[in-house]
Protein backbone atom coordinates (compact mmCIF):
# COMPACT_ATOMS: atom_id res chain seq x y z
CA UNK A 1 0.00 0.00 0.00
CA UNK A 2 1.21 3.74 -0.24
CA UNK A 3 1.84 5.68 2.71
CA UNK A 4 -1.11 7.53 2.22
CA UNK A 5 -3.38 5.05 3.84
CA UNK A 6 -1.27 3.69 6.04
CA UNK A 7 -1.60 3.54 9.56
CA UNK A 8 0.46 1.89 12.13
CA UNK A 9 -0.51 -0.40 14.60
CA UNK A 10 0.41 2.26 17.63
CA UNK A 11 -1.31 4.88 16.10
CA UNK A 12 -4.86 2.11 16.02
CA UNK A 13 -4.19 1.67 19.46
CA UNK A 14 -3.91 4.74 20.62
CA UNK A 15 -7.51 6.03 19.29
CA UNK A 16 -9.38 3.28 20.52
CA UNK A 17 -8.06 3.18 24.13
CA UNK A 18 -10.53 3.37 26.18
CA UNK A 19 -10.96 6.68 28.21
CA UNK A 20 -10.39 6.86 31.98
CA UNK A 21 -13.25 6.60 34.15
CA UNK A 22 -11.99 10.16 36.00
CA UNK A 23 -12.67 11.48 32.48
CA UNK A 24 -16.71 9.71 32.13
CA UNK A 25 -17.46 11.30 35.34
CA UNK A 26 -16.20 14.64 34.51
CA UNK A 27 -17.41 14.69 30.98
CA UNK A 28 -21.10 13.07 32.55
CA UNK A 29 -21.24 15.90 35.35
CA UNK A 30 -20.50 19.11 32.98
CA UNK A 31 -23.26 17.56 29.96
CA UNK A 32 -25.49 17.41 33.81
CA UNK A 33 -24.54 20.92 34.61
CA UNK A 34 -24.76 22.60 30.95
CA UNK A 35 -28.11 21.19 30.43
CA UNK A 36 -29.37 22.57 34.18
CA UNK A 37 -28.12 26.04 33.05
CA UNK A 38 -30.25 25.82 29.83
CA UNK A 39 -33.49 24.89 31.19
CA UNK A 40 -33.09 27.50 34.50
CA UNK A 41 -32.28 29.68 31.45
CA UNK A 42 -35.62 28.54 29.32
CA UNK A 43 -37.81 28.90 32.69
CA UNK A 44 -36.68 32.32 33.91
CA UNK A 45 -36.74 34.01 30.17
CA UNK A 46 -40.34 32.51 29.99
CA UNK A 47 -41.77 32.96 33.47
CA UNK A 48 -42.57 36.70 33.03
CA UNK A 49 -44.06 36.16 29.28
CA UNK A 50 -46.33 33.82 31.25
CA UNK A 51 -47.63 35.33 33.98
CA UNK A 52 -48.33 38.15 31.98
CA UNK A 53 -50.29 36.32 29.35
CA UNK A 54 -52.12 34.74 32.73
CA UNK A 55 -52.69 37.92 34.02
CA UNK A 56 -54.54 38.81 30.86
CA UNK A 57 -57.25 36.68 30.89
CA UNK A 58 -59.97 37.62 32.27
CA UNK A 59 -64.24 36.44 32.16
CA UNK A 60 -66.02 37.47 29.80
CA UNK A 61 -68.51 40.88 31.12
CA UNK A 62 -71.69 40.76 30.71
CA UNK A 63 -72.61 43.88 28.69
CA UNK A 64 -74.16 47.24 30.22
CA UNK A 65 -77.47 47.18 28.45
CA UNK A 66 -79.16 43.95 27.45
CA UNK A 67 -82.15 42.45 26.58
CA UNK A 68 -84.36 40.40 28.65
CA UNK A 69 -87.16 39.73 26.10
CA UNK A 70 -86.20 38.51 22.55
CA UNK A 71 -90.30 39.01 21.26
CA UNK A 72 -90.00 35.46 19.87
CA UNK A 73 -90.22 33.18 22.96
CA UNK A 74 -90.28 33.51 26.47
CA UNK A 75 -86.38 32.77 26.94
CA UNK A 76 -85.70 33.24 30.45
CA UNK A 77 -89.57 33.82 31.63
CA UNK A 78 -90.87 30.95 33.14
CA UNK A 79 -94.86 30.83 34.20
CA UNK A 80 -95.21 31.43 37.92
CA UNK A 81 -97.35 28.47 39.16
CA UNK A 82 -99.48 30.23 41.57
CA UNK A 83 -102.22 27.80 41.18
CA UNK A 84 -105.23 28.86 39.25
CA UNK A 85 -102.78 31.26 36.96
CA UNK A 86 -104.27 31.63 33.40
CA UNK A 87 -102.49 31.11 29.98
CA UNK A 88 -99.24 32.71 29.35
CA UNK A 89 -97.97 33.07 25.60
CA UNK A 90 -95.75 35.16 23.24
CA UNK A 91 -98.23 36.82 20.52
CA UNK A 92 -97.27 39.23 18.02
CA UNK A 93 -94.36 40.70 20.08
CA UNK A 94 -95.33 41.02 23.71
CA UNK A 95 -96.33 38.32 26.37
CA UNK A 96 -99.81 37.88 27.10
CA UNK A 97 -100.89 36.83 30.92
CA UNK A 98 -104.31 36.07 30.92
CA UNK A 99 -106.71 36.53 33.75
CA UNK A 100 -105.91 33.92 36.41
CA UNK A 101 -107.85 33.08 39.88
CA UNK A 102 -106.16 34.82 41.10
CA UNK A 103 -102.30 35.66 39.70
CA UNK A 104 -101.20 34.81 36.19
CA UNK A 105 -97.14 35.66 35.83
CA UNK A 106 -93.73 35.10 34.85
CA UNK A 107 -90.45 34.99 36.70
CA UNK A 108 -87.18 35.38 35.09
CA UNK A 109 -84.50 32.51 35.64
CA UNK A 110 -81.33 34.07 34.04
CA UNK A 111 -78.60 36.69 35.14
CA UNK A 112 -79.76 38.97 37.31
CA UNK A 113 -78.20 42.27 38.65
CA UNK A 114 -79.29 43.44 42.34
CA UNK A 115 -78.21 46.89 42.52
CA UNK A 116 -77.35 49.98 39.84
CA UNK A 117 -79.80 49.08 37.34
CA UNK A 118 -82.84 50.34 35.33
CA UNK A 119 -85.14 48.43 34.00
CA UNK A 120 -87.68 49.21 30.99
CA UNK A 121 -90.58 48.02 29.79
CA UNK A 122 -94.17 48.50 28.36
CA UNK A 123 -97.19 47.45 30.11
CA UNK A 124 -100.69 47.27 29.29
CA UNK A 125 -104.25 46.15 30.57
CA UNK A 126 -106.27 43.99 28.20
CA UNK A 127 -108.97 43.20 30.65
CA UNK A 128 -110.24 43.09 34.16
CA UNK A 129 -110.16 46.06 36.83
CA UNK A 130 -106.84 45.39 39.09
CA UNK A 131 -102.69 45.67 38.86
CA UNK A 132 -101.88 45.01 35.27
CA UNK A 133 -98.21 45.01 36.29
CA UNK A 134 -96.80 43.78 39.39
CA UNK A 135 -93.28 43.94 38.92
CA UNK A 136 -90.79 42.26 41.24
CA UNK A 137 -87.27 42.92 41.51
CA UNK A 138 -84.17 42.69 43.61
CA UNK A 139 -82.91 45.34 45.75
CA UNK A 140 -79.60 43.85 47.04
CA UNK A 141 -80.26 40.89 48.49
CA UNK A 142 -84.18 41.58 49.36
CA UNK A 143 -87.03 41.87 46.95
CA UNK A 144 -89.85 44.78 46.29
CA UNK A 145 -92.81 45.00 43.95
CA UNK A 146 -94.13 47.78 42.03
CA UNK A 147 -97.92 47.94 41.41
CA UNK A 148 -99.56 49.39 38.56
CA UNK A 149 -103.70 49.45 39.17
CA UNK A 150 -104.15 47.52 41.97
CA UNK A 151 -106.86 47.89 44.66
CA UNK A 152 -109.37 48.44 41.81
CA UNK A 153 -107.42 50.00 39.33
CA UNK A 154 -105.77 53.05 39.96
CA UNK A 155 -103.50 53.02 43.06
CA UNK A 156 -99.63 52.31 42.75
CA UNK A 157 -96.87 52.16 44.52
CA UNK A 158 -94.31 49.97 46.26
CA UNK A 159 -94.65 46.71 47.77
CA UNK A 160 -93.71 46.50 50.87
CA UNK A 161 -92.08 49.50 52.58
CA UNK A 162 -91.65 48.65 56.21
CA UNK A 163 -94.06 45.62 56.37
CA UNK A 164 -96.96 48.01 54.92
CA UNK A 165 -97.69 47.53 51.15
CA UNK A 166 -98.27 50.46 48.38
CA UNK A 167 -102.02 51.08 49.77
CA UNK A 168 -100.67 52.00 53.08
CA UNK A 169 -97.15 53.60 52.82
CA UNK A 170 -95.84 56.68 51.09
CA UNK A 171 -95.49 55.63 47.39
CA UNK A 172 -99.15 55.19 46.99
CA UNK A 173 -100.35 57.31 44.27
CA UNK A 174 -103.34 56.79 41.81
CA UNK A 175 -103.59 56.61 38.29
CA UNK A 176 -106.13 56.36 35.73
CA UNK A 177 -105.32 53.68 33.29
CA UNK A 178 -106.61 52.32 29.87
CA UNK A 179 -107.57 48.96 29.26
CA UNK A 180 -105.44 48.28 25.49
CA UNK A 181 -103.08 50.92 26.16
CA UNK A 182 -99.50 50.85 26.25
CA UNK A 183 -97.83 52.82 29.10
CA UNK A 184 -93.77 52.86 29.63
CA UNK A 185 -92.56 51.84 32.72
CA UNK A 186 -89.21 52.69 34.04
CA UNK A 187 -87.54 51.70 37.10
CA UNK A 188 -84.44 52.39 38.72
CA UNK A 189 -82.65 50.55 42.03
CA UNK A 190 -79.69 52.81 43.23
CA UNK A 191 -77.71 52.50 47.05
CA UNK A 192 -80.82 53.90 49.32
CA UNK A 193 -82.98 54.51 46.52
CA UNK A 194 -86.09 53.18 44.51
CA UNK A 195 -87.49 55.32 41.57
CA UNK A 196 -90.34 54.52 39.08
CA UNK A 197 -91.57 56.67 35.87
CA UNK A 198 -94.64 55.83 33.82
CA UNK A 199 -92.96 58.43 31.16
CA UNK A 200 -89.80 58.76 29.25
CA UNK A 201 -86.78 60.73 30.69
CA UNK A 202 -87.32 64.52 31.94
CA UNK A 203 -91.11 63.89 33.43
CA UNK A 204 -91.67 63.35 37.29
CA UNK A 205 -91.12 59.91 38.90
CA UNK A 206 -94.16 58.00 39.94
CA UNK A 207 -91.88 56.74 43.15
CA UNK A 208 -88.92 58.30 45.18
CA UNK A 209 -88.19 56.77 47.67
CA UNK A 210 -85.68 56.93 49.81
CA UNK A 211 -84.96 53.52 51.28
CA UNK A 212 -82.05 54.03 53.94
CA UNK A 213 -82.90 51.92 56.72
CA UNK A 214 -86.17 51.54 55.94
CA UNK A 215 -87.41 47.24 55.49
CA UNK A 216 -88.09 46.10 52.19
CA UNK A 217 -89.88 43.22 50.97
CA UNK A 218 -92.73 41.93 49.23
CA UNK A 219 -96.15 40.74 50.61
CA UNK A 220 -96.45 37.09 50.43
CA UNK A 221 -98.34 36.29 47.26
CA UNK A 222 -95.58 37.86 45.30
CA UNK A 223 -92.76 35.97 46.66
CA UNK A 224 -92.96 33.60 44.04
CA UNK A 225 -92.26 36.38 41.43
CA UNK A 226 -88.55 36.86 43.34
CA UNK A 227 -86.15 37.48 42.17
CA UNK A 228 -87.62 39.47 39.04
CA UNK A 229 -91.28 38.86 37.42
CA UNK A 230 -94.02 40.26 36.95
CA UNK A 231 -97.77 39.24 37.51
CA UNK A 232 -101.58 40.18 37.11
CA UNK A 233 -104.36 39.83 39.78
CA UNK A 234 -107.33 39.15 38.52
CA UNK A 235 -106.59 40.72 35.50
CA UNK A 236 -105.30 40.17 31.45
CA UNK A 237 -102.47 42.26 30.96
CA UNK A 238 -99.18 42.13 28.80
CA UNK A 239 -96.14 43.51 28.51
CA UNK A 240 -93.05 43.70 26.09
CA UNK A 241 -89.63 45.86 25.34
CA UNK A 242 -88.09 44.54 28.63
CA UNK A 243 -84.35 45.91 29.20
CA UNK A 244 -82.08 46.31 31.38
CA UNK A 245 -79.10 48.56 31.79
CA UNK A 246 -76.70 48.81 34.31
CA UNK A 247 -75.88 52.01 36.31
CA UNK A 248 -72.51 53.22 36.69
CA UNK A 249 -71.27 52.73 40.41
Amino acid sequence: MGTRYNISADTLFYRTHPIKHNTWRNTLFMTLLLVGVLIIGACHQAGPENAASEAKIEPAASPAEMSLFDGETLGNWKTTDFGGQGKVYVKDGSIYLEQGNDMTGITWAGPLVRMNYEITLEAMRVSGSDFFCGFTFPVNENYCSLVLGGWGGSLCGLSNIDYYDAANNETTRFVSFENNKWYHVRLRVIPNRIQAWLQEDGEEPLVDMDITGRKIDTRAEMDLCQPMGVATWQTAGAVRNINLRKLTE
